[in-house]
């Protein structure tokens, strides 16, 4: 039987910042496309999957779909930041980008492309622009979000730093900062009312490229004493319409959370509504950032329905950088009432239900590594448990005392035996795995370390109950080891 396992892409494949678009009976997903233990993001050329509708278990590879050497700044910018793709109103599909150097310098201005087909061969078209020809450069050019709304083109973008509430920050510092980070002049960032940065909005002619009047923020300028202090807008900005309210899904400054707002209008009175996901796990039923359940890092992503049922595409971090990202999902509820209840991480997230406890199962689609004290961002000098690509293999490495690590959810059903596949690493490894059936819960198993440089296979016998749970490995001793695999008998 086959199954659905977060991240839902061959683990080999790093698509982060994902925008999953349904076009007839098929779910696209469009992202930049990060590379394995990359030293920056969104070093290859875009690339995209599909699935049916019907079976979100089977995803296509459709292949090379734009690179970045046909856009005329390339390649001075070459690497192609988070995308968007939308159907226009003459039936073809355009596909919106900006280009970038090393984070954060970027082109600022937005490309679009432009292809008969949601997954073919896109060919360079030109900028977004004014109606004199002028690339259209008002405000910061970051993450494009684009919405067909019966027949009205509308486009969002932006970013938002923290500059101005940067108590180490004067004001003058921050105009400097500005001027520098978004290539903009004093006189733009000065004469801007309420500044360049924040979430905007423009409509689009139906040449899909000419913009029909002045671009504007759509989030209040100031953020103290509103609902959004706290989550305030950073990236990463998309829009769905659901029914006849607007929800604006982005990144907020906490950074590693997909917030989302609702209106009546596209672009006018947001109300924050809550998060979505965080890819640590950060808020929901109240955890604590001190307490992630995973290092977090960046979060990009969407929400799709899809086949009757609501889903949020989002993106988890590997290795101890952030350039490899790989993208994950979780079906969610949109309540009566329009709010959308925080969802954790899940091992299984579009397989419609927990998955079978049999067989094997690569310990890369872990949906909690946590060794109690894990960062967020970057740490390539911390000694921590993270995911781990090395000689066509991925696994999880840097296990030690205290490591726990997580898959959601199981379905277990005569159960007799838990195995995992691991080695040392650089610390002789001394004692054992403790198998749990939550976090904290008792122990259900013990399968004894032993020193090897090579793969080698170990289990103990389980007596567990026929039921849904989750299934958490603890390693409890001295030294530190590595796991490829885990497997029910």
């Amino acid at each position: 039987m086959k199954q659905a396992f977060n991240p839902y892409l061959p683990l080999n494949e790093y698509i982060p910042d994902g925008e999953p678009h349904v076009f007839g009976d098929r779910v696209y997903i469009y992202g930049s496309h990060d590379k394995e233990n990359g030293e920056d993001f969104c070093m290859l050329d875009y690339v995209t999957y599909s699935a049916s509708i019907y079976d979100l278990t089977d995803w296509k590879y459709e292949g090379v779909i734009y690179k970045a050497e046909r856009d005329p700044l390339y390649p001075q910018y070459k690497y192609m930041y988070a995308p968007d793709v939308v159907r226009g109103n003459d039936g073809r599909y355009y596909l919106y980008y900006s280009l970038a150097n090393t984070y954060p310098d970027c082109s600022y201005v937005m490309g679009v492309a432009v292809c008969d087909t949601p997954c073919g061969d896109f060919e360079y078209l030109g900028y977004v622009r004014h109606k004199d020809g002028t690339p259209m450069q008002d405000y910061a050019i970051f993450d494009p979000a684009c919405l067909n709304d019966n027949g009205t083109i509308r486009f969002y973008y932006g970013m938002w730093f923290d500059f101005d509430e940067n108590p180490n920050m004067t004001r003058e510092q921050s105009i400097e900062a500005q001027m520098s980070t978004f290539k903009k002049t004093r006189e733009e960032v000065i004469n801007t009312p309420g500044g360049v940065m924040g979430p905007i909005y423009v409509e689009l002619e139906n040449d899909m490229m000419t913009i029909k009047d002045t671009p504007k923020r759509i989030f209040p300028a100031i953020y103290e004493g509103t609902e959004f202090k706290g989550h305030e807008f950073f990236e990463a900005s998309s829009m769905r319409k659901v029914g006849d309210k607007y929800y604006f899904v982005y990144s907020s400054w906490q950074n590693h959370e997909l917030c989302y707002a609702v209106s009546d209008y596209p672009d006018r009175d947001f109300q924050f509504g809550g998060v979505i996901i965080s890819n640590g796990d950060v808020g929901y039923k109240g955890r604590k950032p001190e307490d992630r359940l995973m290092r977090s890092g960046n979060n990009h992503g969407s929400i799709e329905f899809i086949n009757g049922k609501w889903y949020i595409f989002y993106h988890r971090h590997t290795t101890k950088m952030e350039f490899s990202r790989q993208g994950c999902a979780e079906e969610i509820k949109i309540l009566d009432n329009g709010f959308i209840p925080q969802v954790e991480m899940t091992s299984c997230g579009l397989n419609g239900g927990p998955l079978l406890a049999e067989g094997k199962y690569p310990a890369a689609i872990c949906c909690n590594l946590t060794n109690g004290k894990m960062p967020h961002c970057w740490c390539p000098n911390h000694r921590l448990p993270y995911l781990k690509a090395k000689d066509n293999e991925r696994f999880i490495s840097e296990i030690e005392n205290g490591t726990k690590i997580g898959y959601k959810y199981f379905s277990f059903e005569n159960v007799k035996k838990i195995g995992v596949k691991f080695r040392s690493y650089d610390i002789t490894p001394k004692g054992k795995l403790l198998v749990k059936l939550s976090l904290d819960g008792d122990v259900a198993a013990e399968i004894s370390v032993t020193d090897s440089k090579e793969w080698i296979y170990a289990e103990a016998n389980v007596d567990i109950e026929n039921g849904i749970y989750p299934l958490y490995f603890e390693y409890v001793g001295e030294g530190s080891l590595e796991i490829l695999e885990f497997s029910f008998n």
